[in-house]
């Protein structure tokens, strides 16, 4: 019996899959508790047209993010930071600053998440900051840290 599965099944396949299982555990099990349909040919249709729906809504998301990675890329912000001798900060410039900044100075809104500092800034100079848009997509911007 072939069945489409509607939320993953451990040992068995994820959601979405079209699997041949056992008539009983078909019947008895997967389609009473809502875990697969039958594989009819509407459902199978239904099921592709979802698919290519999902799929094409990933690709667009992906180009999004590549625009504006490339919108962002190499783009410099400035933070003014009160500093001690020796160049060295009072307290430092985390990734929530970063994202303050950009969202002020760019006019680029990014979850301070996305935005990943190695260590946690603590000396005036320029420095080269990741930002993740997408999983597969990453930009850089440049942070310059000066005194007030």
């Amino acid at each position: 019996m072939e069945v489409i599965l509607l939320k993953d099944v451990k040992d068995v396949g994820k959601k979405g899959d079209i699997v041949d299982v056992k008539d009983g555990y078909g019947r008895n099990y997967l389609i009473p508790r809502g875990l697969a349909t039958m594989a009819t040919d509407h459902a199978v249709y239904q099921r592709n047209l979802k698919a290519d729906s999902q799929k094409r809504l990933k690709e667009e998301e992906l180009e999004e993010a590549r625009e504006l990675a490339k919108s962002i890329d190499g783009k410099e912000i400035q933070i003014k930071v009160k500093v001690g001798d020796n160049g060295k900060l009072f307290g430092s410039v985390t990734n929530k600053e970063v994202s303050e900044q950009m969202s002020k100075q760019l006019g680029y809104k990014v979850d301070r998440r996305k935005i990943t500092l190695k260590d946690s800034i603590k000396t005036v100079g320029s420095y080269d900051v990741p930002v993740k848009v997408h999983p597969k997509v990453t930009a850089t911007v440049k942070v310059k840290v000066v005194e007030m």
